[in-house]
């Protein structure tokens, strides 16, 4: 189960526009990168205590942690905007993290300065 849930996050992830999934070595995580900035992080191993951590929403992201035991503070990360989700929680459904993950992709693609996102806009727009 834990295995498929993570192929699936990671082509979530891929499907966003701008967004690239890969095994980040040096922290030895996959990243969820959109422009060079991270919207995402999952333990690469499948195990028990695998998790995905993502940005939210703040006050969300404290609803998020009294609804479900398997969310709880981003783990390494800023505990008032981030979120992580244990791996093998039955009780969140992979359309559940999609969205989280979909979520976290927007606050940080409204982040980028808007020359950035003009210009990948723009170079998306010519190869097409």
């Amino acid at each position: 189960m834990i295995e498929e849930r993570m192929k699936f996050l990671i082509e979530v992830g891929n499907k966003l526009q701008f967004a690239k999934v890969y095994y980040r070595e040096d922290w030895d995580v996959y990243y969820f990168d959109i422009l060079g900035k991270q919207f995402g992080l999952m333990t690469k191993d499948v195990t028990e205590d695998g998790i995905i951590t993502l940005k939210g929403h703040p006050e969300t992201n404290e609803e998020l942690r009294e609804t479900y035991e398997d969310i709880v503070p981003g783990y390494y990360a800023n505990k008032k905007h981030w979120n992580s989700i244990k791996l093998n929680s039955t009780a969140i459904s992979d359309s559940e993290i999609e969205k989280m993950i979909q979520t976290s992709y927007q606050l940080v693609w409204d982040k980028l300065p808007k020359k950035v996102r003009q210009e990948a806009e723009k170079n998306s727009k010519l190869k097409s």
